[in-house]
């Protein structure tokens, strides 16, 4: 075997290795690497650990928000609109959070199905675009939005 042949037969093997290790590693985070789980996902997957902390994402139905009277707590249900799932919070909440509006919640599930969150990260709709950003496109032509900007 030339010299040139173990070279190449040693890059082969490197690359094969490689692969190998990065379809391991996949396999193995295949749960952790999605950003959030719907409330459909949370009904499906039985899987999911009661102890581990865990992103649930969704709109936060309407009618389901009960402000708190004097201890900060939160109650209310995120929905993708198949599944709710029913959460509660005890903090401040973001001054974007409101019913209809989505929001991603970082927290445990509890024995009984009900959210236990620990953060709350209210989402901007997706037609949402600062100021500086749209006054440029009008400047530039490239303005597609229907309304005005507010």
């Amino acid at each position: 075997m030339t010299r040139k042949q173990r070279r190449m037969n040693f890059i082969v093997l490197g690359l094969l290795t490689l692969g190998v290790a990065a379809a391991l590693v996949l396999t193995a985070l295949e749960d952790k690497i999605v950003f959030f789980y719907s409330p459909t996902d949370v009904a499906t997957k039985k899987h999911i650990p009661t102890n581990q902390q865990v992103r649930v994402g969704g709109l936060v139905k309407q009618g389901s928000w009960k402000k708190p009277t004097n201890d900060l707590t939160h109650r209310f249900t995120v929905t993708d609109l198949r599944h709710d799932i029913p959460i509660s919070y005890k903090g401040i909440i973001p001054d974007i959070f409101r019913e209809g509006q989505g929001v991603v919640v970082l927290g445990k599930l509890q024995a009984n199905g009900n959210f236990q969150a620990d953060e709350v990260l209210a989402k901007h709709d997706e037609k949402y675009m600062p100021p500086e950003v749209a006054e440029a496109l009008k400047k530039s032509g490239m303005w597609k939005h229907t309304e005005d900007a507010k």
